[in-house]
């Protein structure tokens, strides 16, 4: 069901637009945390590191499916709120092809590069068969990825949030039973892990795609819709780039992590592989949220509401900060449970790595949730000089401290640090640049 997130008051339309997302997020994460559960409980200590090791090398994938999701998803929520129906159609089908072209270049570029790649984190040399066999099927299955996103995307410019929570809570239960299967039943070991999420990806991709579309046949146009436009183009390239810079940077750099993780050998590699699911989910989580930000905001903007913006801000860190309260908790209070749901028997290095990480990053929860909503507002707001600025000061900070850090007596634990050093100097740009916006000097009515 579409949905106007320009009327209604705006924290209670931001509320019932988001939570929705956040059980999708959940759903997608489990894909993820499944394969690093099954990993971890069925094959083995190593097996749980080569998936994780491989982890870091497909987020430079899903930056790319994730800045053309957030292009798309922008400039659709626009025209969407704008009531331009026929560029909004032709706004879908520019991101399908453009999408559709970059995911065939990163796939022959992601199996002529994958040794290498794998080489340039240090992976040790027991695991790297099983790292290099998860990552050649992930490659494979990347048009899933692709077009999931630019789906998902979609229903979220139309304030749909539910459609795709179903998709997902549906695909991903469903991850976590063929894992099972094909790891304990068919004895596939690392490759049963990554072809249950090849197949699970791939039927709810085909799913959304094919609900898009009915979807937007059923919205009338009066006038013929193109399939490619250059404009519509240059508009999506526009959010889409700096976000797609930003995710690949960040995944540049937790790979220069990852090396600098795996110079402390397989046993804190498996700590941080568990430890850092746990975190992404939070992360991911967050992200999410804000994205529907960057929906609610594009699409208010679109309809000439600015004054709706600085309510649509407090709504957001209300939000986020009610969801902080019992992860943190949790990950302080239950960490080592948590953990061991990843790791049969784990060694005392893993966990201690694993738990040191949760205890030093998971309080400034609270920090980072608040730079990411009004991260969501200047992407939502066209303005991606400001959050670049201000996402890539994180990143730079994170990966320096994490070579100077772990060069001292705190050794891995030195990596850890750097996580809340990065996030706290970079939300205070954030606001800094939020509280700079048209919007904030306007009143809701």
């Amino acid at each position: 069901m579409n949905k106007d997130l320009t009327v209604g008051k705006p924290s209670a339309v931001l509320w019932q637009f988001c939570l929705p997302l956040f059980g999708s997020i959940l759903f997608q994460q489990l894909y993820n945390i499944a394969d690093s559960f099954v990993a971890g409980r069925f094959i083995g200590e190593n097996a749980l590191a080569a998936v994780g090791n491989s982890y870091e090398i497909t987020l430079i994938f899903i930056a790319f499916a994730f800045g053309c999701n957030i292009g798309c998803s922008v400039v659709v929520s626009s025209l969407f709120g704008g009531r331009q129906y026929g560029d909004m159609k032709t706004a879908v089908s520019t991101a399908m092809i453009s999408s559709g072209v970059i995911c065939l270049a990163l796939m022959a570029g992601g199996l002529l590069f994958c040794d290498p790649l794998l080489s340039a984190i240090q992976t040790p040399a027991e695991l790297l068969a099983d790292s290099r066999l998860y990552l050649e099927i992930y490659i494979w299955g990347l048009p899933f990825v692709f077009f999931y996103n630019i789906s998902t995307g979609i229903f979220s410019a139309l304030g749909d949030s539910k459609t795709p929570f179903l998709f997902l809570a549906a695909s991903s239960l469903s991850n976590i039973a063929v894992d099972i299967l094909f790891v304990t039943a068919f004895r596939m070991g690392v490759a049963g892990v990554a072809w249950a999420t090849f197949l699970c990806q791939g039927v709810s991709c085909v799913l959304a795609v094919w609900v898009i579309f009915r979807r937007l046949g059923s919205i009338r146009t009066t006038q013929p819709v193109k399939r490619f436009s250059l404009p519509i183009l240059k508009r999506l390239a526009i959010i889409a780039i700096p976000s797609i810079a930003q995710q690949s940077f960040i995944s540049v750099g937790n790979i220069v992590i990852q090396g600098v993780i795996n110079g402390f050998g397989p046993a804190v590699m498996a700590g941080y592989s568990a430890s850092i699911k746990l975190n992404n989910l939070v992360i991911t989580s967050f992200t999410t949220l804000a994205n529907g930000i960057s929906n609610y905001t594009a699409q208010n903007l679109g309809a000439g509401k600015p004054e709706r913006i600085r309510e649509g801000f407090r709504a957001g860190l209300t939000l986020v900060w009610s969801l902080c309260l019992p992860l943190v908790a949790l990950y302080l209070l239950a960490g080592r449970l948590l953990l061991t749901a990843f790791m049969e028997n784990p060694s005392a290095g893993a966990m201690s790595s694993g738990l040191a990480f949760l205890r030093i990053v998971s309080p400034f929860y609270f920090v980072v949730s608040t730079k990411l909503v009004a991260d969501g507002i200047l992407r939502g707001a066209g303005q991606m000089r400001q959050f670049v600025i201000a996402t890539f000061t994180d990143l730079i900070l994170r990966v320096v401290l994490a070579f100077v850090l772990s060069a001292t007596a705190l050794g891995s634990t030195g990596i850890w640090c750097a996580w809340p050093i990065g996030w706290g100097v970079a939300t205070v740009l954030s606001v800094c640049f939020y509280r700079r916006g048209p919007w904030y000097r306007l009143s809701s009515d």
